[in-house]
Order: structure tokens, then sequence, then C-alpha cells
């Protein structure tokens, strides 16, 4: 665990004048809450400016996921996909924003591949585990039968063993449930709160529904993560939590056609989509329309935003020639006061906007 710097000693003539000021603040700061609940005001919502969510690109032409948060002082990573290769291209990211070498939380939704491979890797590659102090580990409560038998799940058993020796404290997100542990306060008024889900405490027939579900809340802004979480265990999702509006929602399972169902869109009804995936890459199928982001998913979201944005773009998927490309690039999304802002490494082009959409999606009339 890291060691925590020593507060400075003050004043006791400093400490007066702090304690003064505070009391100041506080009947000021009575006086403005006590107006800001009473009297008509514009807007109820709640802007810290100190969360900003980046879905970053992995190097190369694989789909996965790997999400990177700045929320208050805390740094967190969600999932490190695709492959072991991406390890290089995340970490190079972190090193410009992880000044102090120390991912306050971690949380690895499942155990597929392009979710967890940076931290699973064989006792000759460093993991992310290996490069960062971890200080809160969350990850899953269950896996699809025989998957203990298969090398990358055991890699990932002994990186995770060796973080928490090292001082790493760890939860699945059944005991942050059953332990009533499942709120993280982030400081700032932002919250890290972990969703509870039918398939914590059961097998699913699909690895994709033991992914850990979270949110975060900033004020009347919330942020929703589902992993891959399927139809099914989106239903579940639904009756199990009490899901508000969200400002952002990361497609669940890189908007494939099984998932980000109407059952939950029509509770979430999200303001901001985004898509971690190589937009049209044959990877996982040959058939277009099943591609990510697939048409399935762009006809159910369309009604609610046309706000949807995608990390990479396939060039050319062939047995040995394969190429990449920026679609939005690595996309950081934070609150404003004028809403949610949305930016991209590459650009702030809509998907509907694109070329590759124009070319290999219907355009639903909800987008037209």
């Amino acid at each position: 665990m890291a060691k925590r710097k020593k507060k400075k000693k003050f004043s006791r003539g400093l400490t007066i004048t702090v304690a003064v000021l505070l009391f100041v603040m506080g009947a000021v700061g009575g006086f403005v809450g006590y107006h800001h609940h009473t009297m008509p005001h514009e807007s109820d919502v709640f802007v810290s400016g100190d969360l900003a969510i980046t879905f970053l690109e992995l190097g190369n032409v694989y789909t996965g996921d790997c999400t990177y948060i700045k929320a208050g002082e805390n740094d967190i990573l969600i999932d490190a996909g695709s492959r072991w290769d991406s390890i290089e291209t995340i970490s190079a990211f972190l090193d410009e924003q992880v000044t102090d070498g120390i991912l306050e939380y971690v949380v690895v939704t499942h155990a597929h591949q392009d979710h967890y491979a940076g931290f699973a890797t064989n006792e000759s590659t460093d993991s992310l585990f290996d490069l960062y102090e971890c200080e809160v580990i969350i990850d899953f409560a269950q896996i699809e039968k025989g998957k203990e038998d298969t090398k990358m799940y055991q890699y990932y058993q002994r990186e995770l063993a060796d973080e928490i020796a090292a001082g790493a404290v760890h939860y699945t997100a059944r005991d942050c449930i059953e332990q009533q542990k499942h709120v993280f306060d982030m400081g700032y008024g932002i919250e890290m709160e972990i969703l509870d889900s039918q398939f914590y405490y059961e097998r699913s027939s699909s690895e994709n529904n033991h992914s850990v579900c979270l949110m975060f809340n900033e004020g009347n802004n919330h942020y929703l993560f589902t992993g891959d979480l399927e139809a099914e265990g989106e239903e579940y999702l639904v009756l199990r939590n009490e899901l508000p509006k969200m400002a952002l929602y990361k497609a669940g399972h890189h908007g494939s056609k099984t998932s980000s169902s109407e059952k939950l869109l029509e509770v979430i009804q999200p303001e901001v989509i985004c898509v971690c995936c190589c937009a049209g890459s044959a990877e996982y199928s040959d058939t277009s329309a099943s591609q990510f982001p697939t048409q399935a998913f762009v006809d159910r979201v369309a009604p609610y935003t046309d706000r949807v944005y995608v990390t990479t773009l396939c060039v050319k998927y062939e047995k040995d020639d394969k190429e990449f490309t920026s679609m939005n690039g690595n996309i950081t999304v934070r609150a404003g006061t004028d809403g949610i802002d949305v930016k991209g490494s590459n650009n702030d082009t809509k998907l509907k906007d694109t070329d590759w959409f124009k070319q290999n999606r219907t355009c639903p009339k909800a987008w037209k």
C-alpha cells in the first residue's frame, strides 16, 4: 500500500484563523444552501469539475475495453483489454496521468481476454499489476464452468495474488454488496457505486453476464458501466437497482446485438453513449450487420440520443494483413456547465456522421 503523506502542522494562530474562516464559510454556505433548496433556479445539475472519464484505444485492430477515470485525487482503471500488446499503449497513457504510480482503484469486470488481458500475463511479461501499485481491486464473483483450467485465468489469479501480497485490498463485486461496501467516496462530491447483479451469486451460461456493473455519481449526473452484460443480465440489473437517467452509458458488450436492451435503455435514457470497439472488425463476425457497433444496437439507442462515439476504426482485417486507425480516438467525457462534454483525441464526430457509418449502417429515422 502507498504511504500517505504526513499532514503539515499548523501554528496555533493559523489554526484559529482557519477556524474563523470555516465558521464564516459555513454560515454563508448554509444561507446559500437554504436559498438553493427553497428558491427557483435554472438547473439542479451539480458539476464538480473533478471527474473525467477516458475510453482508451488499445493499439491494435482487436476490440476490447479499457477506461481511465480521474475522480478527485483518485486514479481509477476499469479493465485492460484487448491483448498483451495493449499493455504498452495503456501504460504510455497512464504514465502521463498517474504521476505517483498508484492506481487507487482497479475494476476487472469479467474473465474475458478483451477485458483482462493486461492483468493476466505470464511470468516473463509485466502486467499492469506489476507496473502500478494498486490499492483497491474489485473484480468478478463468478466465472464460466471450466474457466479455472485456462492459462489466462490462472495467470490472472497469480498476478492478483501477488498484488494482494504487496498490500492491495481485494473485493469481488459480491463482497461489496454483501459487506455493504458498495459505495466508495471519491471526494469532491463524487461516488463510485458497485451495482447489484443477479450473476454475482449464480453462474450464467455466458461469461459476459458475470460483469461487474458500476455507476459514478456526480450530483445529478450519473455514468453507467456494465462491462459486457447481456440482455438477461440487464433485465436483472434494472430489477435489483434503482437506476436513474444516465449522462453517460458505456455501451454494453462493445455495441453488440445482445446488449443495450430496450428494458435497460428505457430506464437509463442515456444522453451520451461511448462504444469501445474497433468498428467494422471481422474479429468476431464476418457478417457486417453483426460487427461492432451492430445495426441492432444503433436501432435501439437512436430514439434516446444521437451522441454516440466510437474509439477505433478497422481499416483492414485479413489473416496476415490487419490495419486500424482512430475513429474518435481516446474519448474523454466530463460534465460542463452546458451539459456533457465529449472530446476525442482524433475528432469529436458523432458515429452517424462518419463515413464508415454511412457506408455500413442504415441510418434510423430518429437520426435523420
